[in-house]
């Protein structure tokens, strides 16, 4: 190559790096500049931006009770402190009855327990919480298996101190799971939805300093637009509130649809606002905020949020027609019908969620009974919690020795047996009636109880050693069908003098490790799972 062609490539390689530097420059210049541009809109001061908007989801609670049922298995040992308290409590229980409460704690049959549970302040009064058991350490107690928890109040998780407010009560059946096969603990257990809230918590909203203007505005704006939820200005600082009853099932959401209200508006700041988050809602990686934000400006931004009904975004779709719903525009209900249906998505429990919540009872059931049909066991269970909490007829109940009950879902395409360890005990029976063979013999771990049939006969017969006493109680008779044998193995026997069969009070925990065993052996044909555990931190 001579020396001019190689000055004329030296030159026309520079001018295109310089070009293509230039061009990056540019590019970033434009896009700073988007970037300041949206910056510049000033879309206005929400709630959140001055003021802190307090609602705690969750708060530790504990406790000291007794368990009692043990039948040898506790022991005399409690420290003085909680003695005293115990004393004094357990007299506020039973006022103008003569009760020797030392004699009471003394016995081998019960177990001083500490009681710990993480406690929701998120839902209604009265509302139901796990709580765990534990014997106390330094004791000779040895299980806690069968036993039940006497009432017991619940404070704030700190140092022990009785004259602390007490923020829910305690009681119940303790739960010592054994399904799993493992050597469980047995001086540890828990009580499903065993904790009761005594209160409803409000929604409270801080300033930082006292500011009589500010307040009475925040105040005016959230009457303004949630009336029922009662907003008072308790100090120059602080406003207290209760969700609405759109959002009583969700106040964390409501929590933060606060925050993101703005205090001041003109239709064409309106305007901007629904545009930015109509944008942000398609392309930000942030999709809840932009959700919310709509969310809290309110129907005004169903019309521009109807065009993302059309994303080829899956989650934006999802996101912009539950958005809408909420708003109490349907355009969007079809986008939710699809999602819940679509074998493929990632969406689906959350497209059947919102349909249930936020669709005609009458649509919502249709559709719900529709996925109990699904071949995808986590979307059949989804929709027969939904149609149990819209107490639809295609979930039957039915409450079983006053410690859990006995649900039915006939019409589910499959023949299952599903129990929860957390929250309301429940065994569920997915495509009831579930039969059970005959010519087999089931026992309890421990051997104390037995269900049996023989060749031939037209019965199971259910037995058990007696608790406390060298005797067995039984045999009762059950059909073959497995709700029929779950009756008689954990109904309470009938009292002395008393009509009826009753059953033999089996506890729940004794109950679902035996329905285990039996679909493990093939003597029940149905698939038998078990939801999770609770969790206490």
């Amino acid at each position: 190559m001579s020396e001019n062609n190689r000055k004329i490539l030296y030159l026309i390689t520079s001018l295109l790096i310089v070009c293509s530097v230039l061009g990056c420059e540019k590019y970033k210049l434009r896009k700073k500049g988007r970037k300041q541009l949206a910056a510049a809109i000033d879309l206005g001061q929400t709630i959140g931006s001055v003021a802190e908007v307090y609602l705690p989801e969750f708060i530790p609670v504990r406790g000291y009770g007794l368990v009692s049922g043990l039948n040898g298995t506790g022991s005399a040992e409690c420290p003085p402190q909680i003695r005293a308290y115990l004393r004094r409590y357990i007299l506020t229980q039973v006022p103008g009855q003569k009760i020797n409460v030392d004699e009471f704690i003394n016995s081998h049959n019960t177990a001083v327990v500490r009681v710990d549970g993480i406690m929701p302040t998120t839902g209604l009064k009265h509302q139901t919480f796990d709580v765990k058991v534990t014997a106390l350490s330094g004791t000779q107690t040895t299980s806690l298996q069968d036993g039940w928890l006497y009432g017991t109040e619940l404070m704030a998780r700190v140092e022990f101190a009785i004259i602390s407010r007490t923020l829910a009560t305690a009681k119940g059946q303790v739960f010592i799971d054994t399904i799993d096969g493992a050597n469980a603990n047995k001086k540890n257990g828990y009580v499903p939805a065993g904790g009761t809230v005594l209160d409803e918590y409000k929604v409270s909203v801080t300033l930082g300093d006292n500011d009589y203007l500010m307040i009475s505005q925040i105040r005016n704006r959230l009457n303004e637009l949630y009336n029922e939820a009662g907003a008072v200005a308790v100090s120059p600082r602080r406003i207290e509130l209760s969700a609405p009853a759109k959002y009583k099932a969700q106040k964390q959401k409501f929590a933060s649809i606060i925050k993101a209200t703005y205090l001041g508006q003109t239709p064409e700041i309106t305007e901007e606002r629904i545009k930015t988050f109509v944008r942000e809602l398609a392309v930000s990686g942030d999709k809840e905020a932009s959700e919310i934000a709509l969310e809290a400006i309110g129907n005004q931004s169903a019309g521009k949020l109807a065009t993302l009904l059309n994303s080829s975004d899956e989650e934006v779709q999802l996101r912009a027609a539950r958005c809408m719903l909420n708003m109490g525009d349907d355009r969007g209900l079809q986008i939710l019908v699809k999602t819940a249906m679509n074998i493929g998505s990632a969406h689906r429990v959350e497209a059947i969620k919102a349909l249930s919540t936020g669709t005609r009872r009458k649509d919502a059931v249709a559709i719900l009974r529709r996925l109990l049909l699904d071949a995808n066991f986590d979307i059949k269970l989804a929709a027969y919690e939904q149609l149990r909490r819209l107490d639809d007829v295609a979930v039957t109940r039915e409450p079983i020795g006053g410690n859990f009950y006995l649900e039915k879902v006939p019409q589910a395409g499959y023949k299952g047996i599903y129990v929860f360890r957390s929250g309301q005990p429940r065994i569920v029976l997915f495509g009831a009636p579930i039969y059970c063979s005959n010519s087999f013999l089931v026992r309890s771990g421990d051997g104390n109880i037995a269900i049996a049939s023989r060749r031939g006969e037209k019965y199971v017969s259910v037995m058990r050693k007696h608790p406390a006493r060298p005797v067995v109680i039984g045999p009762l008779r059950s059909s073959f069908e497995v709700g029929d044998i779950i009756q008689v193995l954990c109904e309470e026997p009938p009292e002395e003098g008393e009509q009826g069969h009753g059953g033999l009070g089996v506890s729940y925990a004794k109950a679902i490790a035996l329905l285990k065993q039996m679909c493990d052996k093939g003597v029940v044909r149905a698939e038998f799972r078990a939801g999770p555990l609770p969790k206490f931190n």
